[in-house]
């Protein structure tokens, strides 16, 4: 049974919680920049780029050829999208789509122009419409025969290069298209894509210098932090069945990072759908909720999160939730994405504000 606390006082309650929690957290920052664009918006100067066409990169099992640098890229993922707005492409980019949280404040501006082709994923028409020379996706489940965007093979047909991340990739097929990862996700897939993108755009110096940024970063962010194996739940959204992370994704990587021990750590998926009676009975110590800046399902927001978390009469008796012991990530964070960094950033920070209690936890 769920109580839903309808009242508008115990509800802007529950919301003013949420900001001052998120504020919290942010505050923390103070000196870790959000991801940088690593070059203003123009096109790569002559002699920048060292790519060599026509081009032929191994890309999830498929053989990728491009013949000259693309001129007109659609992203189907704002994870991708940010990448290529990172790397100064934002004058080729025709068309994103499926986006869970506003752009990042520092490619705001590079992003102004770009069109959204849909919040979520859009239609194959839709596709088309933008004329793109070139697709690239986050997640494989767009290039899906059924139930996708449109399959590889048939871009292939329309003359369309297509590019999948690695991120996505398990001995060559995707794993958010239904193939499960064997092996777990590793940072340097997500530097693969960064610097495979900056080849095919002719602007490699310019992936180097991302990576380098990312690398740089991700260091000062883990440095001397150890959540010292206490348990956590990484939640997605959906109030109704949570969307929980598995041990081999995105999310795995920020808690190992960390020294923080998945609850749900036998789950082979990089994300699964359970039950409420699971998670209390696992009694996670830390809750990392998704601040998801859509109304897709229900939980999206991190304020629904915390309403939920606090009104059901089984998530109000974990701990977690009476010590308010969570971790706001915007969903890009909880992805494969060069915001994996700012997860890292926000981790340390909430860890460092929280020395008193986390030792006081100690025997």
């Amino acid at each position: 049974m769920v109580t839903t606390g309808t009242r508008a006082g115990t509800r802007a309650g529950t919301r003013a919680r949420s900001a001052a929690l998120a504020a919290a957290v942010l505050v923390g920052l103070t000196g870790c920049g959000a991801s940088e664009v690593v070059e203003p918006a123009q096109a790569a100067p002559a002699g920048e780029g060292r790519t060599e066409y026509p081009l032929t990169l191994e890309n999830c099992g498929q053989e990728v050829t491009v013949e000259s640098a693309p001129a007109r890229v659609v992203s189907l993922d704002q994870d991708s999208t940010e990448i290529l707005l990172s790397l100064g492409l934002e004058d080729r980019i025709v068309g994103t789509a499926s986006w869970t949280d506003p752009v990042l404040d520092s490619l705001a501006e590079a992003n102004e122009d770009v069109p959204r082709l849909a919040d979520n994923a859009p239609t194959y028409e839709v596709l088309l419409g933008a004329d793109p020379d070139f697709v690239t996706a986050s997640f494989g489940r767009h290039y899906n025969t059924e139930g996708g965007v449109v399959s590889r093979e048939r871009l292939g047909e329309t003359g369309i290069s297509s590019y999948l991340s690695p991120t996505d990739c398990d001995n060559g097929r995707s794993v958010n298209g239904g193939t499960p990862r064997t092996t777990p996700l590793t940072v340097d897939a997500l530097y693969q894509e960064i610097q495979e993108l900056a080849e095919v755009f002719d602007v490699a110096d310019r992936g180097e210098r991302l990576v380098a940024d990312l690398q740089q970063r991700a260091a000062a962010a883990t440095e001397g932090v150890d959540l010292e194996g206490r348990t956590v739940m990484f939640w997605f959204a959906d109030t109704k069945t949570p969307y929980v992370a598995g041990r081999s994704g995105a999310p795995a990587l920020l808690a190992t990072t960390t020294g923080m021990a998945n609850v749900f750590d036998d789950a082979e998926d990089d994300w699964i759908a359970t039950g409420w009676e699971s998670v209390v009975e696992l009694e996670p110590d830390i809750l990392v909720l998704g601040d998801l800046q859509r109304d897709r399902f229900p939980g999206d927001r991190l304020d629904d999160k915390v309403e939920f978390l606090e009104s059901d009469e089984l998530t109000s008796t974990l701990d977690a939730v009476q010590e308010e012991r969570f971790i706001p990530l915007h969903g890009a964070e909880l992805n494969p994405s060069i915001r994996f960094v700012d997860g890292l950033e926000k981790i340390q920070a909430w860890w460092l504000a929280n020395q008193d209690e986390l030792n006081r936890d100690q025997p």
